[in-house]
């Protein structure tokens, strides 16, 4: 949940309604059923895990957006997709109510993306590989069987797959882990006595210099070490 204001209304939701729905709660601390429906709203909303997003504001604070929404009696849900309102209702209303209009909002599952959900969640390879032949390019389904192929040491097709996916964080982690196993990098060895004989030959070898990213992009940015190694390769480099 989000408080927006006059000054940030344009960007936290006419732009973001392009990303996800957003509902607009106008409220007022004076106004006792905004009260009431405040925490229902967030509760709703919150179950959707980011699906559809909640902005607050506090129309006696912001009347440039309360004039734009022409409100008259508050509180008052507004629901936004691509910059226009697509739902709306005026005045408190029960938890059911509030569900089927959030509801509304969410997009909904298709067939494709169920199947792809369950064969992931159960690492079954055919059934993700059945998902690629109708949607070749399925994130989930592409990222999910490339982790079952590196699982069982075929790097090659893993890579060929992640390669129909724009670079996103989960990506990079894959392609490394993939490398890695080409490379015969084995989950036994000691990372850190591979990364300093590396580190030398990572200023001038370019082959040693991505094996080394990819041991610390396997390592993930949380383990502390990535940062210590990256500001060792920094030092060498430049």
């Amino acid at each position: 949940m989000v408080d927006v204001t006059d000054a940030t209304f344009e960007t936290e939701v006419l732009a973001r309604s392009a990303q996800v729905p957003v509902v607009v709660d106008l409220w007022a601390t004076w106004c006792g059923p905004c009260t009431t429906l405040g925490p229902i709203l967030e509760k709703v909303v919150d179950e959707t895990d980011g699906a559809v997003v909640l902005v607050k504001v506090d129309v006696d604070a912001n009347p440039e957006i309360s004039a734009a929404f022409q409100v008259q009696s508050i509180p008052a849900v507004f629901a936004l997709r691509d910059g226009a309102v697509v739902d709306q209702f005026i005045g408190a209303q029960p938890e059911a109510a509030v569900r089927e209009f959030v509801a509304r909002l969410v997009p909904a599952i298709s067939e494709i993306d169920q199947q792809a959900e369950q064969a992931a969640a159960a690492g079954d390879e055919d059934g993700l590989r059945q998902v690629l032949a109708s949607q070749p390019d399925h994130p989930l389904a592409v990222g999910a069987l490339a982790a079952v192929l590196i699982a069982k040491g075929e790097p090659d097709e893993a890579i060929t797959l992640l390669g129909r996916l724009p670079e996103t964080a989960e990506v990079r982690h894959l392609l490394a882990e993939a490398r890695l196993v080409q490379r015969g990098e084995s989950e036994g060895i000691d990372v850190d006595t591979r990364l300093g004989d590396l580190l030398d030959q990572a200023a001038t070898d370019d082959e040693a210099r991505q094996e080394f990213l990819d041991l610390l992009e396997s390592l993930g940015p949380e383990d502390p070490r990535t940062a210590t190694w990256r500001r060792a390769l920094s030092s060498k480099l430049f």
